[in-house]
């Protein structure tokens, strides 16, 4: 990454700031590291070979000027012609939208052969870190004197998104982005480059790139080719452009060199990627939330939606293909929080948490000086969240609803469409204007694609009846009314099945004639009266957790300087979307009484698997090259086939997924694709016990390439032949 040098000293004083705030891990492996802290690293003690300016010199080209951030996963170029190495399942919603039941390259996978059969990866773009530099005065002094705590939110968020428009270029080839890095008290901007024409280029059959599918999901050991590649093309002045036959392939400032040889146990590796959220500088009482309310009620309503779709599209290609990419993605996040469940009682993360807490009390109390200005903090902060308890079992209700319900979405757009209707056009939500009809119309069209009658209408009456569980302060008005408070459950199928069903909401050409005439509705009638009130009491539970976020922001800041001083420490910001590195060794763990886990798999392990059949069923091809031993210079003496996938003790999260894993030399060696289920409480708390990340090996991608798919093409353009 090249920075305009004007940003150098702001920038240096940026990371001065950052880690004045914070405390820095004790174990070395530990940390999601922004670009700044690199040169601070024991990086060599640790196995580095290479100057540390190779991998991020402000003053230069350098390796992170091959990263990407693409599909919400993280991508590498590997050639001078715009390449990107990423995961299989980073490129799988692509795959699916360019399949149909008659080409599935989601199940047979896609190679093109010539440049001009690669095919667009629709809704993909890709985004390229420029620049970044600190705005924290420009926000903090916003909200000056404001004391309303909603307001305070709101403030920051509409200036958040202000700093980050101005910095955005007018053709969009860059975009500026506010990123929080320390609740209340650090801002930064960042800026991207991006590409707007993402192309598809080589995936390997499901069967390799998903293989062991969602019962592997998660779990070492691991046998799954999780890599694809994609194109960057650019407009031939250089600017970001849509899909167009004049495009021309992106020309990086720097590509990664692959090492096909690959690595061993023992070996270092590090890792750059764009990992999303890690909460490990938050309170006891935000693990409890996530304890008692998140994570059990998500990962129990994605379990059942997942066996809806499941159980609908069974035995219809069609529908299969429909509810592929929503399934593996409700599939993730339900598996995902099901291992953070589990290792919350596994491992007294809460407790230790609340321990610190007590020492950090102890700490405020024997000063008095502290006691006058952080006394009351962690008081405070619990008083914050018992609120937001209150209104959990609401709010999260009302996020998934929001989200999911096709019927929602549609009749809230008709209440919308009905009060920007009779306002000036100046006056309008930007949805709603004239000049933006067609950005309407595509949003109408992608309601109506993702919409099958049945799922909705069991998953209306499903929500309808969780919701008369919830406590008290967190009941839904609507449903109460519609049930007499509960005492008529029935009323919940009758009312889905004989008035929401049979409206005329489901039929495009109805809805839209009734978009057009909203001004003329009854919004007293049902359904709309129904949808109304929850659309109401929607928007009183955002509000009161904007005034949740609004309080918390200044205590956060004033956590962040107690414990600094209390520590006598520094540490990193949380993950949070922007670039990162983190670095590790390559090592097997011990997950459980008496069991050890080595941290390489090879290809003979995919075929004792594929004998269960199901989700281990393999590509024939595999079966006849392992059976003739045809490795060729992949094949590795020291375990005695082909390396598949690697284990190691980086620190990584979501968004970490297709980050390139390189070695002492900056050479790349495997790609990131998952953790070990026990790591999935990474996100809460790292420990070199549990903590294993999962890659797959250069060496099997190479092998799959060259052997199982004859992408000679690709191999050339790798240098890897």
């Amino acid at each position: 990454m090249q920075f305009n040098k004007k940003l150098n000293f702001i920038i240096v004083s940026f990371l001065f700031l950052v880690l004045s705030l914070g405390m820095l891990p004790s174990s070395p492996e530990e940390g999601m590291y922004p670009l700044s802290e690199i040169h601070k690293l024991r990086l060599k003690e640790a196995g580095l070979k290479i100057d540390k300016k190779e991998i991020y010199n402000p003053d230069g080209v350098s390796l992170v000027d091959a990263l990407v951030k693409v599909g919400g996963c993280t991508g590498s170029f590997v050639s001078e012609e715009g390449l990107i190495l990423t995961n299989h399942h980073c490129a799988f919603r692509a795959l699916n939208k360019a399949s149909t039941p008659g080409n599935n390259y989601l199940e047979n996978g896609f190679l093109a052969d010539k440049r001009e059969d690669e095919i667009p990866a629709e809704g993909y773009t890709c985004r390229i870190t420029e620049s970044y530099e600190d705005v924290s005065d420009q926000i903090l002094s916003a909200i000056e004197g404001v004391d309303d705590l909603a307001e305070r939110s709101k403030i920051i968020s509409e200036k958040m998104e202000e700093i980050g428009k101005a910095a955005s270029s007018g053709d969009e080839s860059i975009i500026g982005q506010v990123s929080e890095m320390f609740k209340g008290k650090t801002y930064v901007l960042f800026k991207y480059r991006v590409i707007k024409d993402v192309r598809l280029v080589f995936a390997p059959p499901r069967t390799i790139g998903e293989f062991g599918g969602e019962t592997d999901n998660w779990i070492w050991p691991r046998h799954s080719g999780d890599f694809a590649f994609l194109r960057a093309y650019v407009a031939p002045d250089g600017s970001a452009a849509g899909y167009s036959a004049e495009n021309v392939p992106y020309k990086p400032k720097r590509f990664l060199k692959i090492n096909p040889n690959g690595v061993k146990e023992g070996d270092f590796v590090f890792i750059l990627g764009y990992p999303g959220r890690t909460y490990r500088n938050r309170p006891s009482q935000f693990l409890e939330y996530q304890n008692n309310y998140q994570l059990p009620y998500i990962a129990q309503i994605f379990e059942w939606m997942i066996k809806q779709m499941e159980e609908i599209g069974a035995g219809n290609p069609e529908l299969e293909l429909k509810f592929a990419t929503p399934v593996k993605r409700l599939s993730n996040t339900m598996k995902n929080y099901k291992g953070k469940l589990l290792g919350l009682k596994r491992i007294p993360i809460i407790a230790n948490k609340k321990k610190e807490e007590t020492g950090l009390q102890k700490f405020i109390d024997s000063n008095p000086g502290l006691k006058a200005q952080y006394g009351s903090i962690l008081y405070d902060i619990d008083i914050v969240y018992n609120k937001m308890f209150q209104i959990a079992q609401a709010d999260l209700w009302f996020r998934v609803f929001n989200r999911f319900s096709v019927t929602r979405n549609l009749i809230n757009m008709i209440f919308e469409y009905s009060e920007e209707s009779k306002k000036p056009e100046e006056e309008k939500k930007e949805t709603y204007k004239e000049e933006n009809k067609d950005k309407l119309m595509k949003k109408i069209d992608g309601l109506f694609s993702g919409l099958n009658k049945e799922f909705e209408r069991r998953f209306l009456i499903k929500m309808f009846t969780d919701a008369l569980s919830f406590k008290s302060t967190s009941k839904i008005d609507a449903v109460e009314k519609l049930t007499g408070g509960g005492k008529n459950i029935s009323a919940i199928p009758a009312f889905v099945d004989n008035v929401i069903m049979k409206q005329g909401i489901f039929d495009k050409e109805r809805y839209l004639k009734l978009l057009n005439d909203a001004g003329e509705i009854d919004f007293s009638v049902q359904p709309y009266a129904f949808f109304k009130e929850l659309k109401i009491q929607s928007k009183k539970i955002n509000n009161e957790r904007e005034k949740t976020n609004g309080a918390l922001t200044p205590l956060s800041a004033k956590l962040i300087e107690i414990k600094r001083i209390w520590k006598k420490k520094s540490f990193i910001p949380d993950a949070n979307g922007t670039l990162r590195l983190t670095y590790g060794r390559i090592k097997g763990y011990s997950p459980a009484d008496a069991v050890y886990y080595s941290p390489v798999t090879t290809i003979k392990g995919i075929i004792e698997k594929s004998y269960l059949g199901g989700e281990y069923t393999i590509p024939q091809k595999i079966r006849e090259l392992f059976d003739s031993k045809d490795f060729g210079k992949f094949y590795n003496r020291t375990v005695e086939g082909v390396p598949v996938n690697i284990l190691y003790n980086t620190d990584t999260t979501g968004g970490n997924s297709g980050s390139p894993i390189m070695n002492a030399y900056g050479e790349l060696i495997g790609l990131n694709f998952d953790r070990a289920f026990e790591a999935t409480i990474n996100d809460f708390a790292w420990n070199d016990d549990y903590s294993r990340s999962i890659g797959v090996d250069i060496r099997y991608i190479l092998w799959v390439t060259q052997k199982v798919s004859g992408a000679k093409n690709l191999l050339k353009e790798l240098g890897a032949l």
